[in-house]
């Protein structure tokens, strides 16, 4: 029998991928993969530590793995992994502790899945150089597949712990992106996002991440190429117009603002202003008026003033976003934000988080009901307990089908009918 491998992943879409690629690879090694709440030989915790909520997030994950099941041989990767390494050894029962830099060789860690007395750890230093992510067994493709070419970032935003956990930015041998395309696209993948820490700093030998949209661009079975959240100042506006005149480059942004006042986005140390992020914007909706613009907000950032709050909440209810993640400042040692002062109190912090998720809310709601009577094309990814289909239409918006003709993983257009608070109806129709 088999041995028997489950995956766990917090955080990121960029975790999303590195998972996909490490399970990938115990399933070409002869495991089978089972669901994540399933009995398992080796339990795969892909880590988060963009916030303290994640790390506790982790270990709260570790010990509930270990209390269904005591002798699963349990390995903690990634970012936490690499930061927090002191604080996962203290935890009885975890076996592997890989950092960073060799979390996607897990499995070259693990010559038997036997419970360890002690917890292995294996941190090597992160380096700058290119990078390459060996070929993977494909026997189980989704519907669409998250595609690495970057890692690490170089901006030291002020809060942030993330070059610290990942390292400074690097770059994916253009050739090694264009081959994973190809392998994604032929096992039946009908659409790529591109992922990475900080995507539009992309440079290999030369080539931007244009140059990567451009030459992803020309593969003629890709049906959809998404591009993941990118930072506002990495965002050629070239893009802009590509995204226009393509049926392939999805109508969609992610972009993260953070704060809608100038003296918080210099304390963050981010590298824009608000108007220089509200023109980019507006000029995207003016060139492409169906694409989706959302975006990431914190709220609570020390010295964070009632008006500076109020200047986010007028930015997301006045600007062309069509919603935004909303996260709570949390304190991580190391950034220069844990020495600032005038630190925001919790409960202020829980009611301007609550302002915000409802204003998103809204504008989300506004959106979704602007597309009744649009016509969208929509991949069908799951099938609801009722028989009928979900998925996302090309600008991002999530719709829910109702036709025996579905199955999964179709690009089918269809026409939307009604807008609810988290998805929108839609009806097949012949383009």
């Amino acid at each position: 029998m088999n041995l028997k491998a489950s995956f766990h992943t917090l955080g990121c879409r960029l975790n999303q991928a590195e998972t996909a690629l490490i399970s990938n690879r115990f399933r070409a090694q002869g495991y089978d993969i089972v669901d994540e709440r399933a009995a398992s030989d080796v339990c795969v915790i892909n880590s988060c530590t963009v916030t303290e909520g994640a790390d506790s997030k982790c270990r709260q994950l570790v010990r509930q793995v270990l209390r269904r099941n005591p002798n699963t041989f349990v390995a903690v990767v990634g970012c936490y992994a690499q930061i927090g390494a002191e604080a996962l050894k203290q935890i009885e029962g975890i076996d592997l502790i890989i950092g960073t830099q060799d979390k996607l060789r897990v499995l070259d860690f693990i010559d038997e899945p036997l419970k360890l007395p002690e917890p292995r750890l294996v941190r090597s230093r992160m380096t700058k150089d290119p990078f390459t992510i060996a070929a993977n067994d494909l026997s189980a493709p989704t519907t669409r597949a998250n595609l690495k070419i970057q890692d690490g970032c170089d901006f030291m935003c002020s809060f942030c712990v993330i070059p610290f956990a990942r390292g400074r930015a690097r770059s994916r041998a253009f050739w090694d992106i264009q081959r994973e395309a190809l392998q994604l696209i032929n096992a039946g993948h009908q659409e790529l996002v591109l992922t990475g820490v900080n995507i539009g700093t992309y440079s290999f030998e030369e080539k931007t991440f244009l140059d990567v949209v451009k030459m992803l661009l020309t593969i003629p079975a890709l049906k959809r190429l998404r591009i993941s959240s990118i930072e506002p100042t990495t965002i050629p506006y070239e893009l802009i117009d590509l995204m226009a005149d393509s049926d392939v480059l999805c109508p969609h942004l992610h972009i993260p603002v953070q704060s809608g006042d100038d003296a918080v986005l210099a304390a963050m140390k981010r590298l824009y202003t608000r108007s220089e992020f509200e023109a980019f914007i507006e000029h995207a909706q003016r060139r492409i008026p169906h694409a989706l613009i959302a975006t990431d907000m914190m709220i609570g950032f020390p010295n964070e003033t009632e008006a500076a709050f109020q200047a986010s909440c007028d930015l997301l209810m006045n600007a062309p976003l069509a919603y935004a993640h909303v996260f709570t400042f949390s304190e991580r040692d190391g950034t220069a934000a844990s020495k600032y002062a005038n630190h925001v109190s919790s409960q202020k912090k829980k009611a301007r988080s609550a302002r915000l998720h409802e204003l998103s809310e809204q504008k989300k709601r506004q959106f979704y009901e602007r597309s009744v009577g649009q016509t969208l094309r929509v991949l069908t990814e799951e099938q609801e307990a009722d028989g009928r289909w979900a998925g996302y239409t090309d600008n991002y918006v999530r719709m829910v089908l109702e036709d025996p003709r579905l199955s999964h993983n179709q690009l089918v257009h269809a026409r939307v009918t009604q807008a609810q608070a988290a998805h929108v109806m839609g009806e097949m129709v012949t383009p």
